[in-house]
Order: structure tokens, then sequence, then C-alpha cells
């Protein structure tokens, strides 16, 4: 449980609560929840949406489920896409605009998330889930960051931002890889072993629902297959290990993780718990240079497409009819669907910055029409999306121009100043609020 001062904040969040709309549960059950999230995949890295990496567990998913081909990350880098699925929240409200560094000399790698923060896994938790998370944490290096004090029962996993497939050393050299509150060394292939551990989780007799969070490291660096030498050596070192063309490494890394979401989807069947959970896969952000945004303009790190417009599949036999959506959707959206999924209510204290997606997910209804922001300097309205790149705006019309090639801000000038003014009132609301973050050692121990 959370052990700052803060606790009581947390708390009272619990008790200040307002009904979603649409939030009754779509059934007698309160179904499971399980969300896969890849590491870095683009648009284009899985055939799933015409890449040429065959993904065949993502394609049974997404014939069997509803794909996305709006949907984004709410980052374009790992740690505040981490921030904002878990908050429902823009990740600059937790001030986690930014990647949380493994560098001890870096002043993000003090910063995590804070425990005044309402997740996900503490309201489905409150009422009666059982929650556990698999792989990658990056909200926190500290103790007081652990995943275990936001809400998750078990964590077994590494808590930076990638580690050695194999030996399981962070960029620094250090040993990470956890059980809980405790370094605990594990053998094995780090995207085996997360595999490994949901399907161990999924197999055990559940007396109540659970939200089970698959964080996959593929296909983040470093680039390892299964059958690769361990790359890292403790103290930061690095091995001799021979290193085959990235190209091919990221096909096996591609190959493995596809394995894992069908070792999810066997065992939900094997164990007759598919008819009651609901599952969603996607990215925490798109492709860099090594992977494919499937024509989609700039890789991660940017507010191009190519840095946050991501594969995305929700799956849910029997509730959600297969298809393909075009509607906009983002990350945001995961906390508020499955608290109406579950018949819970989202907390007013903390107000949540995504939508419910249960309407369109159950009885394909179109979504509303909304604003999404990416860091104070991209946007959209509809089809619109506006973006302040090297000083100077851009806009353009997603809808006959997916690419963003053809920059209508001169033709535009109206709807420019209008989408500029609405970014400065977005960046004036998420700062005004932003949770302080630690800056010293002495303030996180």
């Amino acid at each position: 449980m959370k052990h700052l001062p803060l606790l009581g904040c947390a708390i009272l969040l619990l008790t200040f609560l307002a009904p979603l709309a649409g939030a009754a549960a779509p059934g007698p059950l309160r179904p499971n929840f399980v969300v896969i999230l890849a590491d870095d995949m683009g648009y284009g890295d899985t055939s799933v949406n015409g890449g040429s990496i065959k993904t065949p567990q993502l394609e049974r998913l997404a014939a069997q489920g509803r794909r996305f081909t709006d949907f984004h990350s709410s980052g374009n880098v790992c740690s505040p896409t981490r921030a904002g699925l878990l908050t429902g929240r823009y990740q600059q409200r937790a001030g986690i605009d930014g990647v949380v560094y493994a560098t001890p000399n870096h002043p993000a790698y003090f910063s995590g998330l804070q425990p005044i923060e309402a997740t996900l896994p503490e309201l489905l938790k409150s009422a009666g889930y059982s929650t556990a998370l698999f792989g990658k944490w990056h909200l926190g290096y500290f103790p007081r960051y652990n995943p275990l004090h936001h809400g998750f029962d078990e964590f077994r996993g590494y808590v930076s931002g990638n580690v050695d497939y194999h030996s399981h050393l962070d960029n620094q050299g250090r040993p990470d890889w956890w059980n809980g509150l405790k370094l605990e060394s594990a053998e094995g292939y780090s995207t085996h072993l997360i595999t490994q551990y949901a399907e161990e989780f999924l197999r055990r007799r559940h007396e109540r629902p659970f939200f089970l969070y698959v964080a996959h490291e593929a296909v983040h660096d470093p680039y390892q297959g299964p059958h690769d030498a361990a790359q890292r050596a403790r103290g930061g070192a690095k091995t001799k290990a021979d290193r085959r063309p990235v190209a091919e490494v990221y096909r096996a890394m591609m190959a493995e993780l596809d394995r894992g979401v069908g070792v999810i989807l066997d065992t939900l069947e094997a164990t007759g718990q598919a008819a009651n959970t609901f599952v969603f896969f996607f990215s925490d952000n798109g492709a860099n240079r090594n992977g494919s945004n499937g024509g989609l303009r700039g890789f991660k790190g940017s507010d191009w497409e190519g840095g946050h417009r991501v594969p995305a599949i929700a799956w849910w036999p029997g509730r959600i009819k297969p298809g393909v959506s075009d509607q906009l959707a983002i990350s945001l959206d995961l906390m508020p669907t499955m608290l109406a999924f579950a018949g819970l209510a989202a907390p007013t204290a903390r107000p949540l910055d995504g939508m419910s997606l249960t309407s369109h997910l159950l009885e394909n209804q179109p979504l509303p029409p909304r604003q999404l922001f990416w860091n104070g300097r991209a946007m959209r309205d509809g089809p619109w999306k506006f973006i302040v790149d090297a000083g100077q705006p851009h806009l353009f019309n997603l809808q006959s121009d997916l690419g963003e090639k053809n920059n209508l801000a001169a033709q535009e000038p109206e709807r420019v100043q209008r989408m500029l003014a609405r970014l400065e009132e977005w960046k004036a609301d998420v700062d005004r609020d932003a949770t302080p973050q630690p800056k010293s050692r002495m303030e996180v121990q």
C-alpha cells in the first residue's frame, strides 16, 4: 500500500466518485481485463496493418476483435504513455511528460508516478479485482514508486526503460528484474518470461475478476532474439557477443511477442475465461527508424503521426463484434472504458481526460467529436491535425493527407489561429494542476 503522507489524498479519491456515462456493466459478471502493451512497435510493423512482418496471432486477435486505424498513444515515448494509461489523464498532469531516465545524474532519474495519482489498478482493486503487472514499469526507479504501491497485487519484471533480454541488466549495468519489492534474478529471455508469468497467472483459479497488465519489452532495444547472447555485463560493460543485422533480429523479436499474444488467447480459451475477458492490445508509441510506421510521417519521439498513431485491437468474444474502427481514440480512453465495463465510477477529484469506448465497442456507436493533444506541440480536431515543428505551424487534413505532406497552414489561417489558441489553453490547463516531481535523491528516500 502507499506509504507517504499523501496517502490520505489517494484514499479520498475513492470516496468522491461520479458515475461515468454509460457506466453500467454489460452483463451480470464484471469482466476480467488484459492489457497487452508492446514497446516501440510501429503502425506498419505488424501484418495486421499491412506490414511485412507476419504476426499471425495479432491477425487472429484482429479477426476476432475490433481493429482501430486511428488509435493513438498519449505520448511519443515510453514513460508518458504508461503514466497516461494508468491514470486516464494526460501524463503532463502527473508531471511525467518525458522519459524517466536510468542515469543517476539526470534530473528525471528521481521522477516517478506519485502516490497522489489515482490509478486504474487501485480503483479496480478497491472493487474486488485481483491485479498484476508482468514486464516493464518505467514509472520510477526508487522503491516508493514500485507497482505494488500503485494498486498492483503482483509485479514481476523490470522498473527501467529496458533491460538486456538475457542478463536483465539495465543500461547502467545494474540488475533489474523484480518480484514485487525484491530484486530476484530469473533465467530466460525477457519476452518468454513475461509470457510465462502471464500464462501462469491466467491458469490460476480466480475467485475474483482480475486486471492483468502485460507490458512487453519487445521490440525496444537492445536488439536480441531468444537465441542471441547477452550484450550487457554488470557495471555497464559490453560483452563481445556477435551481433546480427538489426532487421533480422527485429523480426525474431516480433515473432516472440506475437507468439506470446497467442499464448494469452489460448490460455483464456482453455480455461473458459475468454467469454468474460476484455483484451486490449496496443503500442506505447511509434517505431524508431529500425521499425516501420507504415508510411506515416515521423518516428518515436516526434509528434508527427508516426510518433503516436499505433496498432490497436480490442477483443471480447461474444461482446465485441469483429470489424475495423476508424474512430479517433487514444490510450487515455482505456481507463474510463474499463471502469465502465466494471460498473465503477471515475474519480472526480482528478477528472479523467479519456472517454469511455463502451458504446462504440459493444454497439458500434460513433464516438462524439473531440480534440486530442500531444506535448503542447500538436493537436487533433476531427480530421484536422495541427503541429508546431521547428517553430513553424503545420496544418493537415488527415482524411486526405495521412502522410502529413501538404501543409495547409497558409490556406487556413483562421483555423490555425483557433487551434493554436486551443493548444495554448491546454498547455496552461495541464500545467496548472501538474503534480510536482522530486529533483534530488533526498526527496525520494
